[in-house]
């Protein structure tokens, strides 16, 4: 059985990594019943710190095609992603597409193999935000309404399926777990502090900061940009930055006074994860990423499709109101944070995957 999987920005690299790993020990133990996977890079993470180094650090099989497709607006992008990966679809005829959470290569890839009738996989399906005018939301449920298999991380989002009605088609919805949990738990052990950073800080505050309802929203940049100058008064501010953020912020005249730091790898993350005091972040993955170390969580965004993190008290939204910001991070309560629940499965989710793909074999074969 050929697999085909599409990744492209640093969540997908993450979570592939923990899939081809399960991948490669089911082929070390079953050498007559070998799943074939081969990896295409878009390019829509093009930094070599957000890219490159993943594979590197996790050991993921290097890439069999780098499309070095990034950096363009949205349509753009998806459009020559989608043109270049219906191409390798048409020579490599695998048996299934694999895609992963939401990114305009999550779409690309699934679109390009809809069209060629080729099942497509989308792992952490189920997701929503309830909000449109994130890419990321139309991305995840157009990419929902077109996969063969839905492997979904919480029962939060085997409910979302549902109330879509998705279990009405001819699909399979299965609640496997979260696989950037199986991640979290598999390198912590590697973790490591950042080369950047030579002198840190007792406590700090970890910042990552790039969708674009803030980035491209002077209001709402503005505004967070105060709230973190204001709080690294009293609490030093680390934050990790994409090239793209850094260039809008100088463009638009802000200064961030906060310890800006050139992208990170992810064993650097983990390091950075382990030692913060709080985590302020518009990021999906950081989000749970928080959870999964014990930090409580300040989710610059008006929504989450993490909900639990909300009903845990593990995470609070403040979106762009600068008070709000302040306000989470000087009196946010430790106490009535919940980190015992196993809220996203017990950190076999990738095991689970291959198993359900094997137990696909046939359908996947024959379709």
């Amino acid at each position: 059985m050929k697999i085909l999987t599409v990744v492209g920005a640093r969540p997908q690299f993450v979570k592939a990594a923990t899939v081809s790993r399960v991948i490669q020990k089911h082929n070390n133990l079953n050498p007559d019943n070998l799943i074939e996977e081969k990896i295409v890079h878009t390019g829509q993470h093009y930094d070599s710190n957000m890219s490159d180094i993943f594979f590197e650090e996790m050991k993921i099989p290097k890439p069999a095609f780098t499309l070095g497709i990034g950096g363009t607006a949205h349509g753009a992008m998806t459009g020559r992603q989608l043109e270049k990966i219906e191409d390798i679809l048409i020579i490599e005829q695998p048996h299934a597409v694999l895609v992963y959470g939401d990114t305009n290569s999550t779409l690309a890839g699934a679109l390009a193999a809809v069209k060629l009738n080729i099942p497509v996989v989308h792992v952490e399906a189920g997701l929503r935000s309830f909000n449109l005018k994130m890419p990321e939301e139309i991305n995840r449920i157009l990419t929902d309404q077109i996969s063969s298999i839905l492997f979904c991380p919480t029962e939060t989002a085997v409910k979302n399926l549902h109330a879509e009605a998705l279990n009405q088609r001819s699909c399979t919805i299965h609640n496997v777990g979260d696989v950037m949990y199986d991640a979290a738990m598999l390198y912590a052990q590697n973790s490591v502090q950042p080369t950047q950073l030579t002198k840190v800080p007792n406590q700090f505050a970890l910042l990552t900061i790039h969708r674009a309802e803030n980035t491209n929203n002077l209001s709402r940049l503005k505004s967070i940009v105060e709230a973190l100058n204001e709080i690294s008064k009293d609490l030093p501010v680390l934050c990790p930055l994409h090239p793209r953020t850094v260039k809008v912020i100088k463009e638009n005249g802000l200064e961030l006074k906060a310890r800006i730091l050139e992208p990170v790898g992810y064993f650097e993350m983990i390091w950075l994860l382990k030692n913060c005091s709080v985590v302020l972040t518009d990021s999906g993955g950081l989000q749970k990423e928080a959870y999964f170390f014990k930090k409580p969580c300040i989710t610059l965004r008006d929504q989450t499709e993490w909900v639990e993190l909300v009903d845990a008290k593990a995470n609070v939204l403040v979106g762009s109101d600068k008070k709000a910001i302040i306000s989470a991070v000087r009196s946010f309560d430790y106490s009535q944070i919940d980190f015992s629940g196993k809220l996203y499965g017990d950190a076999d989710a990738s095991y689970k995957i291959v198993e359900q793909i094997l137990f696909h074999k046939d359908e996947l074969l024959s379709a």
